[in-house]
């Protein structure tokens, strides 16, 4: 490569092909001629002396160092643009794209609320991913997640930023057909739908006060979605915990009644995660510090209740 402007272009244009698994694709979404980036590829397979791309009549697909490449790519791309955030003129406009990965119930509340964080950021872009899994974050290219738990993987970045407060409910038309628990033991009576969040989601932990009691599961249904799980609760297909944001407008409805008051469900952290790094760039820290603001404007989210 002649340069390092050079070799930054043609992260940018190998990274494109692989995630459009196209040229010209890659070349439009780029502003750049199918040509250049071919050229871009080429150039970066000749200066490390690898393949990059398997080119077959049936597409493109990633060779075995390719897919070694990726990450390390990712992480090259993303530090030369937190160096020009960071050095840049301090109170310059914050100005870029954010991946930000949220579970479901989140993302429908930010939904509604992240036109103001857009507002004050003219220049900033905003890719909200509702995801009910956690990502892998490089490979992903994922600036900034938010997970339910405690935090289990120590090459990240954790921050605590708030609690989750969840309702098991039923309709009333599955209540009509069998009563509702009144002891987390009773649970193994009836048809329950599970929210399955990386195959915890049948491990459902409540607490009287002194002491958790947890339940193991056999579900009747069980789904990685939470709108999904939400859905068929109001459908009468079972009991489920919900969380709060998907919960209240519906028992405040009358179209789910909250089940075993003397139970709550444990609450788990609400986690920000992100790449290892010194400096958090000023498109990510604008994202992190929205999010930790409106979750702080939800009283059911909030570590004091």
């Amino acid at each position: 490569m002649e340069g390092g402007m050079d070799l930054v272009v043609a992260i940018r244009s190998f990274l494109r092909v692989a995630e459009t698994g196209s040229f010209s694709a890659a070349a439009l979404d780029l502003g750049l001629t199918q040509s250049s980036v071919s050229r871009q590829i080429a150039g970066l397979e000749d200066h490390y002396a690898i393949r990059l791309f398997h080119r077959t009549t049936s597409g493109l697909s990633l060779t075995a160092d390719g897919e070694r490449t990726l990450p390390v790519a990712l992480q090259v791309l993303e530090a030369v643009e937190s160096l020009g955030e960071t050095v840049g003129n301090p109170g310059s406009p914050v100005r870029g794209r954010v991946r930000l990965s949220v579970p479901t119930p989140l993302g429908l509340y930010l939904s509604d609320r992240i036109s103001a964080l857009l507002d004050q950021n003219p220049l900033l872009d905003i890719e909200l991913l509702l995801r009910d899994h956690p990502s892998d974050l490089i490979e992903d290219g994922i600036d900034l997640e938010i997970r339910l738990g405690p935090a289990v993987d120590s090459s990240l970045v954790s921050r605590r930023i708030g609690w989750t407060t969840a309702y098991l409910v039923a309709s009333p038309a599955y209540l009509a057909r069998r009563p509702g628990p009144d002891t987390p033991a009773a649970l193994s009576n009836h048809d329950c739908i599970c929210y399955d969040r990386g195959g915890r989601g049948s491990r459902w932990t409540f607490s009287d006060g002194s002491r958790d009691h947890v339940v193991e599961l056999r579900p009747r249904l069980r789904s990685d979605n939470a709108v999904a799980v939400y859905r068929a609760a109001l459908a009468g297909a079972g009991v489920t915990l919900l969380s709060h944001i998907l919960a209240e407008p519906a028992i405040a409805a009358g179209q789910l009644v909250p089940l075993m008051p003397g139970y709550p469900p444990a609450r788990l952290p609400i986690v920000a995660v992100y790449p290892s790094r010194r400096n958090m760039a000023p498109r990510v820290r604008a994202v992190l510090d929205f999010l930790i603001d409106a979750i702080a404007r939800d009283k059911a989210m909030r570590a004091e209740r």
